[in-house]
């Protein structure tokens, strides 16, 4: 991870002042390098020595914090990781396009490596990813949207990278197309996991915790799968003033919406399908050869299910 922050800090400089100015407030206000550390990982559990593991590490975290970037003026947020957003410190236009430009730069590095196939898994990647967020943005203060719908869109713009990053390792590795499957499949399911848990987390969370307003989600008008199981199991009132939150985007009644949907038992739902996605991450590393890597990968699994940031 040493080496992957080398690289991001040398490919992060531009002769435009603000563009490396937002870049760096945005990338060094810490975060969890999960989908970097995911490819190291995955690269030392397959045995992978080539130097180009540290360059593609910064491509996903690039690409990531572009998403990062985007989301927030999207989402008119304004704290993230216990900080300002770029965008209400910046402003939104030096937002989007330096998230622009980080996009941009990811794929200049893409080049560098050279290799068509990684190109071609990091450019279906992003085109999914904004695919995703258009759909979000279709579903905003939609109360109808069911879990099916839900999976499909945190699978587009959550997972997605996780899954190319894992996938991207099995390339680098030139592994048979049965380990790049287990490899896609095990990012695919810890993305997917990683985003039910977030969502949790808006309403068993601490703002303190989490870096970010409890209640985010319901002000954007979310229906995350905590408020679709909700509405399944509560009374009819009760799914009603959820219903009525979710297409209006009002807060107001938070505090009742958080007690419904902690004694509905949704959280516990919610909590139940992260730990499938879990479980059938683990189980696609079962092929794998046993080492300090591997053992890794499957203890990040089981603890994800356990986070509370």
């Amino acid at each position: 991870m040493q080496e992957v922050d080398q690289v991001i800090v040398e490919r992060l400089q531009s002769g435009v002042p603000l563009v490396a100015q937002v870049s760096q407030y945005i990338i060094q206000a810490g975060g969890k390098r999960l989908r970097p550390a995911l490819l190291l990982l995955l690269c030392g559990a397959l045995d992978v020595q080539d130097r180009a593991r540290f360059t593609l590490a910064a491509v996903v975290e690039f690409i990531h914090t572009a998403t990062l970037l985007h989301d927030d003026v999207v989402d008119e947020s304004t704290l993230r990781r216990g900080n300002a957003t770029a965008n209400e410190t910046f402003g939104n236009p030096a937002s989007v396009l330096v998230g622009d430009f980080l996009y941009s730069r990811a794929f200049q590095m893409m080049v560098d490596v050279g290799d068509m196939r990684i190109m071609e898994i990091l450019a279906n990647a992003t085109n999914v990813i904004a695919e995703g967020e258009v759909l979000q943005l279709m579903n905003m203060h939609d109360a109808s949207l069911d879990e099916a719908s839900y999976l499909h869109v945190i699978r587009s713009k959550t997972a997605k990278l996780f899954e190319a990053s894992a996938r991207l390792a099995a390339i680098l590795a030139k592994a048979d197309p049965a380990t790049e499957d287990a490899c896609a499949t095990y990012g695919q399911a810890l993305g997917t996991a990683f985003q039910i848990i977030d969502d949790v987390l808006d309403y068993d969370g601490a703002a303190s915790e989490m870096g970010k307003n409890l209640g985010d989600d319901l002000r954007e008008g979310k229906a995350t799968l905590p408020l679709i199981a909700a509405m399944q199991r509560a009374n009819a009132t009760d799914s009603a003033l959820i219903r009525k939150a979710i297409e209006s985007g009002s807060t107001d009644q938070l505090d009742a919406i958080v007690q419904i949907v902690r004694d509905t038992g949704a959280l516990e739902v919610a909590r139940a399908v992260a730990a499938a996605e879990a479980e059938r991450a683990m189980t696609a590393l079962d092929s794998f050869p046993a080492n300090e890597h591997r053992s890794s990968l499957l203890q990040l699994a089981a603890q994800l299910l356990g986070r509370r940031t």
